[in-house]
């Protein structure tokens, strides 16, 4: 009896606990794990980071077909992946260089872009990734969702990749979360003025099209802080603020962070 003791007793002590999962394993959505600290964690044999409390985040791409194989020590989970239908949205009353923007603006757009993603691939051990997201703007509308196809000027675009809050220019943008500003520019090609914001384990936040933008790269921010106003720069036909999440170069649906249904 007492050696079945010991040896139940070292099953246990040698055993981890099954990974928690928050979030749904569908094509866009954002999915926070936990697990038992110091655990190694892969995602599609990609090593993640997992924070001193056994936290870890990633993303599932747009397009995914494939089960996703989550590696936990030496064990496999494979989670099947659903698929989404995407909505289409047409777009009239574009200038005709931001639909397809002239040769001349190549150099300006490769270079602006390469900003945007230098800022998306940065892999700070924050943990504000874990924490409830709340709406940046109160009482808008949503105009634009995540995976629609865009129809520019009766031209087929890139699908959508964020979400937009329509309201009046001027309007109050509040931090969805705690982090590190990691990108303040003010006139972007397409973007306009944008933020992006770092809240650890490669999981970003990007704010688009403002008016006003109050804070500046390095800036700690709270959440619920005031970081800018509503405006109508870049690419758009009016007032609105398109949000993206991402995960390093994966964009995700930002419905999934804060519980809108769409």
């Amino acid at each position: 009896m007492f050696r079945l003791l010991i040896l139940v007793a070292i099953f246990f002590s040698t055993q981890s606990f099954a990974v928690e999962f928050q979030g749904k394993f569908i094509q866009g959505h954002y999915i926070i794990g936990k697990t038992t600290p110091e655990t190694t964690i892969l995602v599609d044999k990609k090593k993640v980071k997992v924070s001193k409390d056994g936290y870890f985040a990633f993303g599932i791409e747009k397009e995914r077909k494939l089960d996703i194989v989550i590696t936990e020590g030496n064990k496999n989970i494979i989670k099947k992946i659903l698929k989404r239908k995407y909505k289409i949205q047409k777009i009239e009353g574009l200038p005709e260089k931001k639909v397809t923007p002239p040769e001349e603006f190549y150099v300006r757009i490769k270079k602006e872009s390469k900003l945007i993603a230098e800022a998306r691939a940065i892999d700070s051990d924050l943990t504000f990734f874990k924490d409830k997201f709340i709406i940046p703007v109160d009482d808008a509308i949503i105009t634009g969702v995540y995976g629609s196809q865009r129809i520019l000027n009766g031209i087929p675009k890139s699908p959508h990749l964020g979400l937009d809050f329509a309201k009046e220019k001027g309007t109050p943008i509040k931090a969805m979360n705690n982090g590190i500003v990691t990108l303040a520019e003010k006139d972007l090609f397409y973007t306009g003025a944008t933020l992006n914001f770092d809240h650890g384990h490669g999981v970003s936040t990007l704010y688009m099209h403002m008016d006003e933008i109050f804070v500046n790269v390095g800036d700690h921010v709270k959440k619920g802080d005031i970081v800018g106003t509503i405006g109508t720069s870049g690419r758009s036909t009016g007032p609105h603020l398109d949000i993206r999440l991402n995960w390093f170069g994966t964009r995700l649906d930002p419905a999934t962070i804060l519980n809108i249904q769409q």
